[in-house]
């Protein structure tokens, strides 16, 4: 697993493929958005689907507020409520 993305609002960690995991198998992606308190996970075709269009947005040297505007369109998938222990 590699931390992507940190701000102030949002942290990205992608996890690499594995091939042992069917989850895993195109490897996947956990957003925290730090606002909200709120978590999900990306994966199969839906992470490489979010990778290509992170690609495209790096392409484009972003600013973290345009990072940060990207990953808001993704809120809609979150529905995993973030607890500390």
């Amino acid at each position: 697993m590699n931390l992507i993305y940190n701000s102030d609002h949002y942290s990205v960690v992608e996890y690499g493929a594995d091939t042992d995991h069917e989850a895993l198998r195109f490897g996947g992606y956990e957003i925290t958005d730090k606002t909200f308190r709120k978590e999900w996970f990306i994966a199969g075709m839906s992470a490489l689907n979010f990778r290509y269009e992170v690609s495209e947005l790096i392409s484009s040297d972003p600013s973290m507020e345009e990072i940060d505007e990207f990953l808001a369109q993704h809120t809609g998938m979150s529905s995993q409520p973030l607890f500390l222990h």
